[in-house]
């Protein structure tokens, strides 16, 4: 069978799914040795929550996979939804995607600490927010409506988080 020999990672993301970061550590690893990779979007209790997110993310999580790469979608707490899909998917380790430290809260509920008391090798994938590319900051942060309807511009997103992080806020 060819699955046996190959290690199940399930991959835990949301809004870094598609993720040059997150892209790059799934084609390092399939590079390195035969995977399966899962994709669980745990922060959401119905898949059309997460359309947006899968109809993005997985092609781009194919292309570096180098393979197809299977879905799920949890819950609302997050925490719950990866321990349902470590006890129910088989998996041998984890990746896990989150936003910078002061945005991310995942971090702020202790994800990737709880995620290791599970038994399984994990990987956290985290930005500081000072590395980020202007793509991954447009990314993460969205458009921004500052008031009478207007959105900010990419150059005006990126000198904010730019003075922001500086700042130390």
């Amino acid at each position: 069978m060819e699955s046996a020999s190959r290690v199940r990672v399930l991959i835990v993301a949301n809004r870094t799914a598609g993720a040059a970061r997150l892209l790059n550590e799934v084609r390092r690893r399939a590079e390195r040795e035969p995977c399966e990779f899962t994709l669980l979007i745990p922060d959401v209790g119905d898949r059309k929550d997460a359309d947006w997110t899968l109809e993005g993310a997985l092609p781009l999580l194919r292309r570096a996979a180098g393979r197809r790469v299977d879905s799920r979608v949890g819950g609302p707490d997050p925490v719950a939804a990866v321990e349902a899909a470590v006890r129910d998917g088989g998996f041998d380790e984890i990746i896990v995607s989150t936003l910078p430290k002061k945005t991310s809260r995942w971090l702020r509920r202790d994800l990737i600490r709880r995620v290791e008391r599970l038994g399984l090798p994990v990987t956290a994938i985290v930005p500081d927010a000072r590395e980020l590319t202007k793509e991954e900051i447009v990314e993460y942060v969205g458009r921004f409506s500052v008031g009478g309807g207007r959105e900010l511009t990419e150059e005006e997103i990126v000198e904010y988080v730019g003075r922001f992080s500086a700042s130390g806020g």
